[in-house]
């Protein structure tokens, strides 16, 4: 009542500490905007080393990835993978964990799908056949970055050393047997499981050639947004990942919330691995290591860790690395140069983080930040 009383009979005051909160909250959008401006003119400056136009590069950039229906819808496709494996980085981040193996969790549940689809295709209906490809490859990706929660807690080990080093287990896992015992005998060039049938595939939102893996996506950010942000659990996991003596101190079930969490990234990454075997490839095969895992750990971090913000900035990689062929095209470039491009965004963008709370514009007249 009595902060009312002071607000009603200061308003300039109220105004001035409104504009202040704006300042400093408007920091979390402009450093990673001017991040974005700063790599795309470094990366100018070796385009032109090259003796290429920054100009045509930015220019097929937009058309490849954005300049048509076509180049529009394909983009979506490449940005649904991107907002999974972003959701894998961001969930645990909120509890200061770095994960970044989100890639060896895609590619566990596109195997754990693939493989589990094998002895039930024969008799399976697809409305039961592909809710079990869903289930298993969830299970299968909240297993593998669970564990990582697991050794983090129990045993003190690096989350971001174990994450990266289980994508590589992961990645023999599927050569194993995908080589071996689960390998189709119809397909002697590329080793693969057996394909589900196009009957079984998963199809496109009506009037595109996108997936619903988008919307599934999409609809999931949504509902970790409001776990993360709306819920005790969330509220949890931000002490946590703010001060861990203070959530210990607290009695907060610190490892208890490092597994869950974890879980839930990995389960998202292992969906991805699920809508490329149910709704890209059929089959679960090598082209599951494609690099969504680790672009999305780019989308995450230029999304400052928030599942809403995860969406656009997915859709924005998603059409840079769509660009790639007609840049290779049409400036004799080799395709991957979007991931030089996409390497360097994510260098400056780790430097801009020196830099929060530092620039004068950003703090409060008060000199609070």
């Amino acid at each position: 009542m009595a902060k009312a009383d002071h607000i009603k009979d200061n308003p300039e005051s109220s105004t001035t500490d409104m504009l202040d909160r704006l300042r400093r909250s408007s920091e979390f959008v402009v450093m990673p905007v001017l991040a974005l401006i700063v790599s795309g003119l470094l990366f100018s400056l070796f385009l032109l080393a090259l003796g290429k136009s920054p100009y045509d590069f930015y220019a097929l950039v937009w058309k490849g990835g954005f300049g048509s229906s076509f180049s529009l819808q394909n983009s979506l496709v490449r940005a649904a993978p991107l907002i999974f494996t972003a959701l894998c980085v961001a969930i645990p981040a909120r509890l200061g964990l770095v994960i970044i193996g989100g890639e060896g969790a895609l590619v566990l549940g596109g195997f754990a799908a693939g493989a589990i689809a094998i002895p039930m295709i024969p008799w399976a209906p697809t409305a039961i056949l592909l809710p079990v490809m869903a289930l298993a490859s969830l299970l299968g990706g909240a297993l593998w970055i669970g564990f990582v929660g697991v050794l983090r807690h129990y045993r003190g080990v690096n989350e971001t050393i174990s994450s990266l080093l289980l994508f590589y287990i992961a990645v023999s896992i599927l050569n194993f047997f995908v080589e071996g015992a689960l390998r189709d005998p119809s397909d002697p060039n590329k080793p693969s499981t057996m394909p589900i049938g196009k009957d079984n595939m998963i199809g496109n939102i009506p009037g595109t050639d996108v997936h619903w893996g988008l919307i599934v996506g999409i609809v999931l950010c949504i509902l970790l947004y409001l776990l993360m942000n709306r819920t005790t659990f969330g509220f949890a996991a931000r002490i946590t990942g703010g001060n861990l003596r203070a959530a210990q101190a607290q009695g907060l079930p610190v490892g208890k919330l490092m597994v869950i969490s974890c879980a839930i990234a990995g389960a998202c990454a292992g969906f991805a691995g699920f809508f490329e075997v149910a709704a890209i490839h059929g089959k679960a095969n090598a082209s599951l290591i494609a690099g969504y895992g680790f672009t999305g750990i780019l989308v995450s971090f230029l999304a400052r860790h928030n599942p809403l913000v995860i969406v656009p900035v997915a859709i924005l990689l998603g059409g840079i690395a769509a660009s790639g062929g007609l840049i290779q095209r049409r400036m004799d470039l080799p395709d991957a140069t979007v991931l030089v491009l996409q390497g360097l965004m994510f260098i400056v963008l780790l430097v801009s983080e020196t830099f929060y709370g530092r620039l004068p514009f950003f703090r409060s007249k008060g000199g609070k930040t």
